[in-house]
């Protein structure tokens, strides 16, 4: 894993800062991920605080995680890195008072955009159960992959050409 990527501001107001090891970033990225992928995990499984956190805790300390804010105020996360000959996102959570407002398909497309100038796809999983897959195939993504309870995918650029 490459954590050397950076995300660029979003005209007009969206920025993109990198998490450190804080409690208070742990927990701003922990609530999120409650409030945007909760209503999903517990539909299967139940939540289990303890597990949550602890598996959380996991990822946060591996993952490039970024806070997303507009307008100065936090509304979701996002992880941006490269692996092997591809860019993974991942930890893609937007506060539910903020969804369904566009600001998920701008900030995809932003991350495509860098990943274009990169000239190298972009890779993601989601719950199967979880409406975002919309999201991801109307932004062109294609099924290389699923388990049990993801779908892998692939961003293909706009010829529909695969970059690897």
């Amino acid at each position: 894993m490459d954590c050397d990527l950076t995300i660029p501001d979003l005209p007009p107001a969206t920025r993109f800062s990198r998490l450190g090891d804080s409690q208070a970033d742990f927990d701003f990225s922990f609530e999120v991920k409650r409030q945007a992928i909760g209503p999903y995990i517990t539909a299967k499984w139940g939540w289990d605080e303890s597990w949550q956190r602890d598996f959380h805790r996991q990822r946060f300390a591996a993952l490039p995680l970024f806070k997303i804010a507009e307008n100065n105020a936090p509304i979701g996360t996002i992880a941006f890195y490269r692996e092997q000959s591809w860019i993974r996102i991942g930890e893609f959570y937007l506060a539910p008072d903020v969804q369904k407002q566009g600001r998920g398909t701008a900030i995809l497309r932003h991350c495509l955009a860098i990943a274009k100038l990169e000239a190298r796809p972009v890779r993601l999983e989601y719950l199967k159960w979880n409406p975002v897959g919309s999201l991801y195939r109307r932004e062109g993504f294609a099924e290389i992959g699923e388990n049990e309870t993801h779908f892998f995918l692939e961003w293909r650029n706009p010829k529909g050409d695969r970059y690897n």
